[in-house]
């Protein structure tokens, strides 16, 4: 399994035989190395739907015929705008799909896509997302604060890499993010969402430093690991 990074908060996870694209926040995004003609997904998975999430779903999903995985307001919004492969779920819940194993899990943030007239649809809770195939668990914790459930979440599915936010001001900040890593006792912990925008600007090296387990990578966009 190959899990690559691509800025903000967009995570790919290559399996034998399927891509998937968490958060393919592609075009207006600054730090990433994507250009979505070249993207082609099998599946997407959203945490939420802010639109520095949701991103490039709607079109990335109708030219490849993508499976997208999302809380079930936003998977039903997504159907209404034309996606035709779609699988809705809930905070808490599981799935078993042929390509592997996808769960949701609490995230403390808000929701909600911003209209042009200003009014805001809401579209479910935000999630976590525990992906599990071919023997390993990747965790992307999406947009959160930490919070202590992270430890129950750490002892019931054994993490070979976390995904954790440190931009602070939308999110958990390096100090909350390295506590939720200590909850969490990943193998590896790499951090997100940070730096896009000026309001979230963060030295990443200084929440590998904050990890007591000294287990932490800084990914810079197009770089993996490889499980």
């Amino acid at each position: 399994m190959n899990i690559s990074y691509h800025g903000h908060s967009v995570v790919k996870i290559e399996t034998n035989d399927t891509t998937i694209l968490i958060d393919p926040f592609i075009n207006g995004n600054s730090l990433t190395d994507l250009v979505v003609d070249d993207v082609k997904p099998d599946v997407i998975i959203l945490t939420h739907g802010h639109g520095d999430h949701l991103g490039d779903t709607v079109e990335l999903a109708k030219k490849h015929n993508a499976l997208v995985i999302a809380v079930a307001e936003l998977e039903h919004y997504l159907s209404g705008q034309g996606v035709e492969r779609t699988h809705g779920m809930s905070i808490g819940g599981a799935y078993q799909f042929d390509f592997g194993k996808v769960k949701f899990t609490p995230a403390f943030h808000g929701t909600g896509l911003m209209q042009e007239n200003g009014q805001i649809i809401y579209l479910g809770m935000p999630a976590g997302i525990l992906f599990m195939a071919e023997g390993k668990t990747v965790y992307h914790a999406g947009d959160t604060a930490v919070f202590s459930d992270m430890k129950l979440i750490g002892e019931r599915h054994p993490i070979d890499v976390a995904f954790l936010p440190i931009g602070d001001n939308f999110t958990m900040g390096p100090e909350d993010a390295a506590l939720a890593a200590e909850f969490l006792q990943a193998k590896q912990v790499v951090p997100i969402h940070f730096n896009t925008f000026p309001v979230i600007k963060q030295d990443p090296q200084r929440f590998i430093d904050l990890l007591t387990n000294q287990n932490g990578k800084v990914l810079e966009a197009g770089e993996s690991i490889e499980l």
